[in-house]
Protein backbone atom coordinates (compact mmCIF):
# COMPACT_ATOMS: atom_id res chain seq x y z
CA UNK A 1 0.00 0.00 0.00
CA UNK A 2 1.22 3.37 -1.08
CA UNK A 3 2.02 6.10 1.69
CA UNK A 4 2.15 9.36 -0.34
CA UNK A 5 3.26 11.59 2.38
CA UNK A 6 5.66 9.22 4.11
CA UNK A 7 7.21 8.79 0.35
CA UNK A 8 7.78 12.45 0.14
CA UNK A 9 8.94 12.45 3.66
CA UNK A 10 11.79 10.02 3.12
CA UNK A 11 12.72 11.09 -0.56
CA UNK A 12 12.73 14.79 0.31
CA UNK A 13 14.66 14.16 4.08
CA UNK A 14 17.34 11.90 2.30
CA UNK A 15 17.71 14.68 -0.24
CA UNK A 16 18.25 17.72 1.91
CA UNK A 17 20.88 15.70 4.16
CA UNK A 18 22.32 14.14 1.96
CA UNK A 19 22.62 16.97 -0.89
CA UNK A 20 26.28 18.32 -0.09
CA UNK A 21 27.38 21.36 -1.81
CA UNK A 22 24.38 23.62 -2.78
CA UNK A 23 21.59 23.10 -5.54
CA UNK A 24 22.88 21.66 -8.06
CA UNK A 25 24.54 18.66 -5.98
CA UNK A 26 21.32 17.96 -4.72
CA UNK A 27 19.43 17.77 -8.19
CA UNK A 28 20.94 13.49 -8.75
CA UNK A 29 19.87 12.96 -5.76
CA UNK A 30 16.21 14.57 -6.37
CA UNK A 31 16.18 12.68 -9.79
CA UNK A 32 17.58 9.23 -8.22
CA UNK A 33 14.11 9.72 -5.42
CA UNK A 34 11.67 10.80 -7.80
CA UNK A 35 11.93 9.27 -11.32
CA UNK A 36 14.25 5.87 -10.47
CA UNK A 37 12.90 5.12 -7.01
CA UNK A 38 9.28 6.56 -6.62
CA UNK A 39 8.40 7.00 -10.22
CA UNK A 40 6.86 9.87 -9.62
CA UNK A 41 7.81 10.94 -12.71
CA UNK A 42 9.99 10.27 -15.62
CA UNK A 43 13.04 11.32 -17.31
CA UNK A 44 11.57 13.98 -19.50
CA UNK A 45 9.67 15.38 -17.15
CA UNK A 46 12.38 15.64 -14.85
CA UNK A 47 14.46 17.43 -17.53
CA UNK A 48 11.72 20.21 -17.80
CA UNK A 49 11.32 20.88 -14.23
CA UNK A 50 14.55 21.17 -14.25
CA UNK A 51 14.98 23.34 -16.96
CA UNK A 52 11.92 25.30 -15.09
CA UNK A 53 13.43 25.56 -11.81
CA UNK A 54 16.78 26.73 -13.29
CA UNK A 55 15.22 29.84 -14.80
CA UNK A 56 12.90 30.67 -11.55
CA UNK A 57 14.74 32.83 -8.71
CA UNK A 58 15.41 30.96 -5.41
CA UNK A 59 16.84 27.68 -4.06
CA UNK A 60 16.72 24.98 -7.41
CA UNK A 61 16.43 21.95 -5.05
CA UNK A 62 14.11 23.22 -2.70
CA UNK A 63 11.40 24.67 -5.88
CA UNK A 64 11.95 21.17 -7.51
CA UNK A 65 10.80 19.54 -4.04
CA UNK A 66 7.53 21.75 -3.71
CA UNK A 67 6.83 20.83 -7.21
CA UNK A 68 7.23 16.81 -6.69
CA UNK A 69 5.14 17.05 -3.50
CA UNK A 70 2.68 19.00 -4.79
CA UNK A 71 2.49 16.52 -8.25
CA UNK A 72 2.05 13.98 -5.66
CA UNK A 73 -0.47 15.51 -3.34
CA UNK A 74 -0.94 18.83 -4.86
CA UNK A 75 -0.38 22.14 -2.14
CA UNK A 76 -0.51 19.56 1.20
CA UNK A 77 2.02 17.80 -0.61
CA UNK A 78 4.26 20.80 -1.48
CA UNK A 79 4.58 22.04 2.04
CA UNK A 80 5.09 19.16 3.08
CA UNK A 81 7.73 17.66 0.27
CA UNK A 82 9.73 21.52 1.23
CA UNK A 83 9.56 20.93 4.88
CA UNK A 84 10.88 17.47 4.99
CA UNK A 85 13.85 19.00 2.30
CA UNK A 86 14.78 21.87 4.48
CA UNK A 87 14.33 21.23 8.57
CA UNK A 88 16.78 18.82 8.43
CA UNK A 89 19.31 21.11 7.40
CA UNK A 90 18.01 24.13 9.59
CA UNK A 91 17.59 21.72 12.59
CA UNK A 92 21.37 20.00 12.04
CA UNK A 93 22.75 24.23 11.49
CA UNK A 94 21.60 25.06 14.45
CA UNK A 95 22.80 22.41 16.29
CA UNK A 96 26.43 22.74 15.00
CA UNK A 97 26.55 26.49 14.93
CA UNK A 98 28.12 26.19 18.35
CA UNK A 99 30.54 23.93 17.08
CA UNK A 100 31.46 25.73 13.85
CA UNK A 101 34.85 27.72 15.16
CA UNK A 102 36.19 24.27 16.00
CA UNK A 103 35.27 22.43 13.12
CA UNK A 104 36.06 24.67 10.28
CA UNK A 105 39.49 24.08 11.26
CA UNK A 106 39.53 20.48 11.88
CA UNK A 107 41.52 18.40 9.74
CA UNK A 108 38.97 15.30 9.85
CA UNK A 109 35.94 17.63 8.29
CA UNK A 110 38.30 19.60 5.74
CA UNK A 111 39.22 15.41 4.65
CA UNK A 112 35.31 14.70 4.63
CA UNK A 113 34.54 17.52 2.91
CA UNK A 114 37.96 16.26 0.16
CA UNK A 115 36.63 12.99 -0.14
CA UNK A 116 32.90 13.32 -0.91
CA UNK A 117 33.99 16.19 -3.89
CA UNK A 118 34.43 13.80 -6.50
CA UNK A 119 31.75 11.75 -5.64
CA UNK A 120 29.43 14.80 -6.26
CA UNK A 121 31.21 15.67 -9.66
CA UNK A 122 31.24 11.90 -10.50
CA UNK A 123 26.89 12.34 -10.32
CA UNK A 124 26.42 16.11 -11.80
CA UNK A 125 28.66 14.18 -14.91
CA UNK A 126 26.51 11.39 -14.99
CA UNK A 127 23.33 13.25 -15.20
CA UNK A 128 24.75 15.74 -17.56
CA UNK A 129 26.13 13.06 -19.69
CA UNK A 130 22.41 11.72 -19.86
CA UNK A 131 20.96 14.88 -20.47
CA UNK A 132 23.55 14.77 -23.69
CA UNK A 133 22.75 12.07 -25.12
CA UNK A 134 18.79 12.72 -24.71
CA UNK A 135 19.91 15.97 -26.76
CA UNK A 136 21.70 14.21 -29.21
CA UNK A 137 18.94 11.81 -29.87
CA UNK A 138 16.07 15.16 -30.20
CA UNK A 139 17.99 16.89 -31.84
CA UNK A 140 21.06 15.31 -33.93
CA UNK A 141 24.57 15.28 -33.53
CA UNK A 142 25.71 18.71 -35.23
CA UNK A 143 22.13 20.51 -33.89
CA UNK A 144 23.20 18.92 -30.61
CA UNK A 145 26.96 20.03 -30.39
CA UNK A 146 25.93 23.59 -31.79
CA UNK A 147 23.71 23.91 -29.32
CA UNK A 148 26.42 22.74 -26.49
CA UNK A 149 29.10 24.93 -27.97
CA UNK A 150 26.42 28.07 -27.33
CA UNK A 151 25.34 27.13 -24.04
CA UNK A 152 29.10 27.18 -22.91
CA UNK A 153 29.67 30.65 -24.47
CA UNK A 154 26.93 32.01 -23.39
CA UNK A 155 27.42 31.10 -19.87
CA UNK A 156 31.35 30.86 -19.54
CA UNK A 157 32.42 33.70 -22.11
CA UNK A 158 30.15 35.59 -21.95
CA UNK A 159 28.88 35.55 -18.45
CA UNK A 160 24.96 35.52 -19.24
CA UNK A 161 22.88 34.09 -16.65
CA UNK A 162 21.65 30.62 -16.99
CA UNK A 163 17.95 31.91 -16.39
CA UNK A 164 18.11 33.84 -19.51
CA UNK A 165 20.17 30.86 -21.49
CA UNK A 166 17.16 28.46 -20.30
CA UNK A 167 14.41 30.28 -21.71
CA UNK A 168 16.32 31.17 -24.79
CA UNK A 169 16.47 27.26 -25.52
CA UNK A 170 13.37 26.75 -24.00
CA UNK A 171 11.75 28.84 -26.43
CA UNK A 172 13.81 27.79 -28.99
CA UNK A 173 12.55 23.85 -28.21
CA UNK A 174 9.15 24.87 -28.44
CA UNK A 175 9.49 25.71 -32.21
CA UNK A 176 12.01 23.15 -33.06
CA UNK A 177 8.85 20.81 -31.83
CA UNK A 178 6.66 23.19 -33.95
CA UNK A 179 8.51 23.18 -36.81
CA UNK A 180 9.16 19.22 -36.42
CA UNK A 181 5.53 18.17 -36.23
CA UNK A 182 4.24 20.06 -39.04
CA UNK A 183 7.19 18.29 -41.16
CA UNK A 184 5.54 15.16 -40.27
CA UNK A 185 1.87 15.81 -40.75
CA UNK A 186 3.15 16.77 -44.28
CA UNK A 187 4.96 13.95 -45.07
CA UNK A 188 1.64 12.14 -43.72
CA UNK A 189 -0.44 13.86 -46.37
CA UNK A 190 2.52 12.97 -48.91
CA UNK A 191 2.28 9.20 -48.05
CA UNK A 192 -1.79 9.32 -47.88
CA UNK A 193 -2.10 10.83 -51.38
CA UNK A 194 0.25 8.80 -52.78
Amino acid sequence: MKHPYRELIIAMTRTGILGFGGGPSVIPLIRHEAVSKFKWIDDDEFGEILAIANALPGPIATKMSAYLGHKVKGVPGAVVATAAHILPTCVAMAALFAAVNVLSHSKIVSGMIGAVTPVIAVMLGIMAYEFGQKALKGFGLLAGVLFFILAFLGLQVFSIHPGIIVILFLTYGAFHFKLKRKAAREKDKGVSAS
